[in-house]
């Protein structure tokens, strides 16, 4: 699975991530750096299975019906990987369902 780490995520989180066996990039790496989330979406579409960020508002700003890529909205604390990684096990767990056009949340207690 090809996941793309927004910009607004710690990085750390690619090398989590790709340790588990995923293909991984950052919004930086692919020069996406800056974009407003529609142009994101559009760039990552075909490259991406699936977009990572904790930006919940991405969500109400698109719609998601018939797009080639999903997206995944962790809920931590802060951006730091010490708030992201206690829903690790749920990242995963969310990324071995979670399919084309959908949105999915990670959210505390998950």
């Amino acid at each position: 699975m090809r996941l793309l780490i927004d910009e607004c995520v710690d990085i750390e989180l690619k090398v989590i991530l790709a340790a588990k066996g995923f293909e991984c990039r950052t919004v930086r790496e692919m020069g996406y750096s800056g974009k407003r989330n529609g142009e994101l979406l559009t760039l990552a579409e075909g490259e991406f299975d699936v977009l990572i960020t904790i930006d919940k508002s991405i969500r109400y700003q698109h719609n998601f019906t018939g797009r080639k890529i999903a997206v995944l909205i962790i809920r931590p604390k802060t951006s730091k990987l010490a708030d992201i990684l206690p829903h690790l096990p749920a990242v995963v767990a969310a990324l071995s369902l979670i399919r084309s056009g959908q949105v999915v949340y990670v959210e505390s207690g998950n």
